[in-house]
C-alpha cells in the first residue's frame, strides 16, 4: 500500500515574480514576507510537514539569496530524521547548457537527476506563492483510490474569476477531459461547465499535481517543448493520460500581484480571519527569532495583526498589519496598510543622521500602503490610497493599482507627501 513518504515534493519558487515588483526587487516570490512574520514560502513547506511529507525540494532562480538564507536557518531536520528541505539552484550542468529554467515543467526537467535520486513513486508539485493550508494524505489517497497518473487538486470557481485562472472541465468519474488557461470566449467557458452551480460553475486549477514518477519523467523526457504544466503538460496528458480532479473547497488565495498580497494580508488582520493562524495542530512553521514580546504605549488599535519584538508609542492603528520589529512613532496614525517591519533595531553602527532612523516617524499619516523592510520613514509623512488602477513610479516609491509601496530599505524624507492631487 503506498504511504506519504512514497512521496517527493517539489515546491516552484524560481519565478522573476514581476507583478510582486517591487517587492521581489530585492527578493525571489517566495520570500516575500506576509502575516506579520512569515514568508510565502513556509506556507507549502508547512502544509507538507503537517501532511506528514519530509522530502521536499525547492527549486530557486531568481533573486534566491534571502530564500536560500531563510530555508537554511529554519528547515533542518536532525540526523536521525529521513526527511530533508533541499534547495535545487538553476544552474548549468554538462548535461544542461542552458541553465535557467523556462517554466514550471521545465524547471522540473532541469531537476530530474536529483529527482530520480530520491527514488520517491510519487512527485507533488506545488506553487510557492499561495496562501492555503491542505493536508495531502487526502489527495494521495484519491490519487491511489482512482489508479490515476496525474491528480490535479480543484476548486470551485465563480463566473467573474474563470478569466484569471485555468478551467478544467472534469465528468462525473472525476476525470478531467478539457483545460483551458485564463479562458475568455463565453463558447470556451459554456462548455467548461463542470458543476450544477450559478454562483460557481467552473473548477479552477490550484496548481498543485500530484504524478506518478513515471509518468512526470516520461512527459518531461518525451516533450521537450513542454515548458509550463498548466499550458503545455497538462492539457497534453488529459487526452495521453489518466488525469483526474480532486476536490478542495477551503481558504485558497493566489498571491500573485500587489493588490492580491494587500487584500490577503489586511484579510489576516479582520475579525474571525478566514484564514487561522491559531491552529495548533497543523501550524505554520517559520524561521524563529529571539525577540521580546510587543510594547503597546497609550495607543489604539482596532483589528490588529500585531507580530512579536514591535515598540508602538502613542499611535492610532486600524485594520492594518504590524510586521516584526517595527517601530512607530507618537503621533502617528495607520489604516489599511501592511508594515513588514526591520531586520534589526536601530543602533549606532547602522544610523545615518542624514536620514531619518529605520521604522515610522512621529505624526505620519499612512493609509493604504505597503512599508517593506528596514524603511526609513521621516516625521509628518502622509500615505493615503490612488484610485485602482493607478500605476506610477518614483525613485523612493512606488504605485501599484491603487496601493503605494515603499521597497525594502526605501526612504521617506520628513514631509512628504504622496496622495492623490484634489
Amino acid at each position: 500500500m503506498p504511504a506519504m513518504n512514497d512521496i517527493l515534493a517539489v515546491i516552484l519558487g524560481g519565478g522573476r515574480g514581476s507583478r510582486l515588483f517591487p517587492l521581489t526587487k530585492m527578493r525571489s516570490k517566495p520570500a516575500v514576507p506576509i502575516a506579520g512574520k512569515y514568508r510565502l514560502i513556509d506556507i507549502p513547506i508547512s502544509n507538507c510537514i503537517n501532511s506528514g511529507i519530509y522530502r521536499i525540494d525547492v527549486l530557486t532562480q531568481f533573486n534566491s539569496h534571502s530564500l536560500h538564507r531563510h530555508i537554511n536557518q529554519t528547515y533542518t531536520f536532525d540526523k536521525f530524521h529521513t526527511g530533508f528541505v533541499e534547495i535545487l539552484a538553476a544552474e548549468q550542468t554538462p548535461a544542461v547548457a542552458e541553465g535557467w529554467y523556462q517554466g514550471t515543467a521545465d524547471a522540473l526537467r532541469k531537476q530530474l537527476f536529483q529527482i530520480r535520486a530520491a527514488r520517491a513513486n510519487y512527485v507533488l508539485v506545488l506553487a510557492g506563492d499561495h496562501l492555503y493550508r491542505m493536508d495531502y494524505g487526502p489527495m494521495a489517497q484519491f490519487h491511489w483510490d482512482q489508479q490515476a497518473d496525474i491528480t490535479v487538486a480543484v476548486q470551485p470557481v465563480p463566473r467573474k474569476e474563470a478569466g484569471s485562472l485555468g478551467i478544467l472541465k472534469r465528468g462525473p468519474d472525476y476525470h478531467i477531459s478539457d483545460f483551458y488557461e485564463k479562458p475568455k470566449d463565453p463558447q470556451a467557458l459554456a462548455r467548461l461547465v463542470s458543476r450544477d452551480d450559478e454562483e460557481r460553475p467552473f473548477l479552477g486549477s490550484m496548481g498543485i499535481y500530484l504524478f506518478n514518477t513515471e509518468v512526470l519523467i516520461d512527459l518531461l523526457q518525451s516533450k521537450p517543448g513542454f515548458d509550463d504544466f498548466g499550458g503545455d503538460v497538462i492539457p497534453y496528458a488529459i487526452q495521453n493520460c489518466s488525469v483526474v480532479g480532486f476536490d478542495f473547497d477551503g481558504y485558497w488565495r493566489d498571491i500573485g500581484t500587489i493588490r492580491s498580497f494587500y487584500e490577503t494580508n489586511l484579510e489576516l488582520a479582520c475579525q474571525n480571519p478566514p484564514f487561522n493562524l491559531f491552529d495548533s495542530l497543523r501550524p505554520v512553521y517559520t524561521h524563529s527569532r529571539f525577540l521580546p514580546g510587543s510594547i503597546v504605549e497609550d495607543s489604539r488599535l482596532k483589528d490588529v495583526l500585531l507580530a512579536e519584538g514591535c515598540q508602538v508609542q502613542q499611535a492610532e492603528i486600524t485594520h492594518s498589519v504590524i510586521g516584526v520589529r517595527s517601530l512607530i512613532a507618537p503621533g502617528t496614525k495607520i489604516k489599511d496598510s501592511v508594515l513588514m517591519g526591520a531586520d534589526y533595531y536601530p543602533s549606532e553602527a547602522n544610523n545615518d543622521p542624514a536620514r531619518p532612523p529605520i521604522g515610522i516617524g512621529p505624526g505620519c499619516h499612512i493609509e493604504g500602503a505597503i512599508i517593506d523592510k528596514n524603511a526609513r520613514i521621516g516625521a509628518n509623512v502622509v500615505i493615503r490610497p490612488f484610485p485602482a488602477g493607478t500605476d506610477l513610479t518614483s525613485d523612493n516609491w512606488v504605485i501599484q493599482d491603487g496601493i503605494v509601496v515603499i521597497p525594502k530599505d526605501g526612504c521617506l524624507a520628513s514631509g512628504t507627501h504622496i496622495e492623490p492631487a484634489i
